[in-house]
């Protein structure tokens, strides 16, 4: 961010999951120059928002119980709003990604996510953001738009892989009564720890909840669900 704005870069986290919400607002908090502004669980919310309240970046869930997030971008920028967009999304389609391009989509996430992978983006928002004057040619336009683009995949915890994690979420989600560390294990094919270290990963990232579980005898074990089926 430039001297010249000062102020923090303000965020509406536009998201239906009321868990994944409050953790997105605790993150987007965590990052210096940034304020989380408010949330909203639906499209018509955050309209109503942004009516009243001034918004520089949208986090916004493309999968919202009353209008497709691409769509709310749409009708935003109809009515004049000019509010970039870091869309998160467990969708994998590039066609959503092209066409989100038009519609200030600067950012895509991809669920679950670290709050090292939010902070990597929105500090690359707030670079791109703090460019002004007038580039002295192709280099300087080049660079400023390359603070958007992240190097390479975005870093899991140390000891942590996509795929293995891809796989604890596919077992996770498929569960509709939860799975514990050993459930999970034995689903994936990885010991018992390993498999706590990916569940407690993504309790973390707000994708997933724990809850004790009571057997007959010995201490309890947690039974981990992932959060609205997601």
């Amino acid at each position: 961010m430039s001297t010249a704005d000062a102020r923090p870069i303000r965020v509406l986290v536009v998201e239906d999951d009321p868990v994944a919400a409050d953790a997105h607002v605790m993150y987007v908090g965590r990052v210096p120059g940034f304020v989380a502004v408010g949330k909203a669980h639906t499209g018509a919310e955050a309209r109503r928002t942004l009516d009243r309240t001034p918004v520089d970046l949208l986090l916004l869930d493309l999968h919202l119980p009353d209008v497709h997030g691409l769509q709310l971008a749409r009708s935003l920028r109809a009515a004049g709003h000019h509010t970039d967009v870091i869309a998160v999304t467990s969708a994998r389609d590039l066609t959503v990604v092209r066409e989100g391009v038009s519609l200030g989509v600067v950012q895509y996430v991809l669920k679950p996510f670290t709050f090292a992978t939010l902070r990597d983006r929105l500090v690359r928002y707030a670079e791109f953001r703090g460019t002004a004057g007038e580039a002295s040619g192709q280099d300087e336009v080049d660079r400023a738009l390359a603070t958007l683009r992240a190097p390479g995949p975005a870093a899991l915890p140390k000891g942590l892989s996509g795929p293995t994690l891809e796989r604890v979420t596919g077992a996770l989600r498929g569960s509709a009564e939860g799975l514990t560390a050993a459930g999970v294990a034995e689903a994936v094919g990885i010991s018992r720890i390993t498999a706590r270290r990916y569940l407690e990963h993504l309790v973390d990232a707000g994708r997933a909840g724990r809850s004790p579980q009571y057997g007959q005898v010995g201490r309890p074990e947690l039974v981990y669900r992932w959060v609205r089926g997601r």
